[in-house]
């Protein structure tokens, strides 16, 4: 047995020092990979600009360290994109030829195709273009290979896909014009596909497009095109004046259109002007049902009296599952809980047992001194971690399940994603700050894992920081228990601080960030807003201006103590206008002030519950549930105590003076 003893110690030996030198052996990558990292951020600005200098002026060795980084390839692509017009092509497509598959080379190249058809250099980017690009459908490259063949001489191979790409509602893209040109010079187009793109104008509501297009067809076109300009331009005085206009199917539709449009400023006009003219023409049943659907539900979304009796008077084949819904939120907000209970009993089943209208119902139950019943739906309800299961809880005095479980880590398949390149690119592109490229290479390869490898991939990302891609990763599988994972605690520094100097909680400011970015400093909304809190540009520049801070637009914005400052500071001033009133504040962080101002009760109060179930907009109705039961689960993971969210539904009252609203 010594022996034995001897041998084990022998073994164990040995392996403490392979141990030891795999973790040396780490450290030192590490640390190649820190220096690489920290030479791509010193020159890639100057680079990105076309400004080579910079890399020129590193040692030697610097020089080898970056050109073995694993963004090397993104360097010298951003290098060749803003240098196109004076680099060789031998250059460029030696770099292509190398990098080909990789995203860089992908980028590089779509910029050289585009570069050489600029340049008027149609062979090379026709070459380019059956490669790569034929058959994806992209109207710009397809009309650019499009005059290249014309230009070789290969009209006839042209006309067909040339009359397709002319043939859609709406403007196309410039590099169509020549193509268009040959179509019409060659007298390719005839009355038909005229006729066809006029129809498919009006369809899209392209008047100016349809009238022009008229021209080619005959007078009675542009005279409908005309029509239909008046019924956008001003529908009031379109409607009011319908007697000049023929009564035909085009007039019919046209007087619909000009209802819709009024509908939306002002529905109760819109609901006098359609019992007008809707008895003198022979409006189709579908014309009928789309048009008093559209003003019954505006009407309830403005909350103006009649509403129900418009909703529910609506023939069974003009309702909907939206009609439906307004009706419930119409008897909610005049706490009839015989017609709410009513209401929900008639919808659909999987629309009924939702959990907005399962806690709705009790709600009424209770309402009706039906108290068993409601805690029959209660108390499964209180279960959720949500909104309403917070809200359910509430009801029933019960505390949270918050229910937080941590993933189960793998190791070694954490350890093999590590060593990934694809994931090593993606992750630096992270950390050098081209997020949004580092996502969605991050996206492309873990879309194609099974459900373990992408929690594994989740709890890897939460581990790096990125942790936009570990709560996205998570909830691709369905798996939201893990709440460390899924409600960090990013910026802990900053956040805090700044919502601290703002005199709000910094839960809520948590709350407002993950909802509005998911901790993606650069994240672009396509309203235009940017950054951690997705503030507007000009509402960024407002704040600064207040705070006597540089501003700089886009820089400012995505940088992370910049955005955070500005978007707790708004998000104060929006509690502050509103008294104080977390629901309120957070609708007017999303939706605008202006909007909630118009929201609020001419007189009285209104329980916040029902306030923001009629909140007309379905993205800020969503985005304030979303953002209070955020708030209460982040209050639980800085705390560990439970905090209710009823405490933050205080009353919504009417304005007594502009832009102030008192709550208690």
């Amino acid at each position: 047995m010594p022996q034995a003893d001897t041998a084990i110690k022998g073994s164990k030996g040995r392996l403490a020092v392979l141990v030891v030198a795999a973790m040396l052996s780490h450290i030192a990558c590490a640390s190649d990979v820190a220096q690489q990292r920290e030479l791509f951020l010193t020159v890639y600005a100057p680079v990105e600009r076309g400004n080579w200098n910079p890399v020129d002026a590193l040692s030697a060795e610097q020089q080898e360290m970056l050109q073995k980084y694993v963004l090397w390839p993104d360097l010298r692509a951003a290098w060749l994109r803003a240098t196109l017009g004076n680099t060789s092509r031998d250059v460029i497509e030696d770099f292509l030829s190398q990098y080909g598959a990789s995203k860089p080379a992908r980028e590089l190249r779509y910029q050289y195709a585009l570069h050489l058809a600029r340049s008027g250099d149609l062979d090379a980017y026709f070459n380019i273009y059956q490669q790569f690009y034929q058959g994806l459908n992209i109207a710009k490259l397809d009309c650019l290979a499009l005059r290249a063949e014309i230009a070789a001489g290969r009209a006839p191979r042209v006309v067909n896909r040339a009359i397709e790409l002319w043939t859609v509602g709406r403007s196309q893209v410039h590099e169509c014009d020549p193509v268009f040109e040959f179509l019409e010079d060659g007298h390719h187009l005839g009355p038909a596909d005229y006729v066809r793109r006029f129809e498919l104008a009006i369809d899209a509501r392209e008047f100016s497009m349809a009238r022009w297009l008229g021209k080619s067809i005959d007078p009675s076109h542009i005279d409908i095109a005309s029509q239909w300009l008046r019924a956008q331009r001003d529908p009031e005085s379109f409607v009011r004046n319908d007697k000049q206009w023929i009564n035909n199917e085009s007039t019919r539709e046209q007087l619909a259109y000009a209802i819709e449009r009024i509908t939306y400023d002002d529905p109760e006009l819109a609901l006098q002007l359609w019992g007008g003219i809707s008895k003198g023409r022979r409006f189709s049943a579908e014309q009928d049902y789309r048009t008093e659907r559209h003003i019954a539900l505006w009407m309830a979304r403005d909350k103006l009296p009649g509403a129900y009796a418009l909703l529910s008077n609506l023939p069974v084949a003009a309702q909907n599952d939206e009609v439906l819904r307004w009706r419930a939120r119409t008897s909610l907000r005049n706490e009839d809980w015989a017609n709410l209970i009513a209401d929900i009993e008639e919808m659909p089943d999987a629309e009924r047992d939702a959990e907005e209208w399962r806690y709705w119902r009790a709600i009424a139950l209770q309402g009706k001194d039906m108290i068993k019943q409601a805690r029959e739906i209660l108390e499964p309800l209180s279960l959720e971690r949500s909104y309403y299961g917070f809200l359910a809880a509430d009801e029933l005095g019960t505390a949270y399940v918050f229910g937080s479980n941590e993933f189960v880590a793998d190791e070694d398949k954490i350890a093999a994603l590590t060593t990934r390149p694809d994931l090593q690119r993606a992750r630096e592109l992270f950390l050098v700050g081209l997020e949004g490229r580092g996502r969605s290479e991050w996206d492309a390869v873990i879309r194609h894992f099974d459900s373990d490898g992408k929690m594994q991939a989740a709890i890897l990302a939460d581990r790096w920081g990125w942790h936009s891609r570990a709560i996205a990763a998570a909830a691709s599988v369905g798996d939201f228990d893990d709440l460390a994972l899924r409600y960090p605690l990013p910026y802990h520094g900053t956040i805090p601080r700044y919502a601290e100097a703002a005199s709000i909680s910094p839960t809520w400011a948590y709350a407002i960030t993950r909802s509005e970015s998911l901790f993606m400093r650069d994240v672009r909304s396509g309203a235009g807003a940017i950054g951690l809190m997705q503030l507007m540009p000009a509402t960024g520049r407002d704040v600064a201006r207040e705070l006597q801070l540089p501003y700089s637009g886009l820089e400012t914005l995505t940088d992370p103590e910049s955005n955070i400052r500005l978007g707790t500071t708004y998000l104060g001033q929006m509690a502050a206008r509103y008294g104080g009133n977390q629901v309120l504040a957070t609708a007017a962080y999303n939706a605008g002030p202006h909007r909630v101002d118009a929201w609020l009760p001419e007189k009285g109060t209104i329980d916040a519950r029902i306030w923001i179930e009629n909140i007309p907009f379905n993205e800020t109705r969503g985005y304030v549930r979303r953002v209070l039961a955020a708030n209460s689960i982040f209050h639980w993971r800085m705390t560990g105590e439970m905090r209710r969210l009823s405490d933050e539904l205080l009353l919504v009252q009417a304005a007594e003076k502009p832009q102030q609203v008192a709550s208690n």
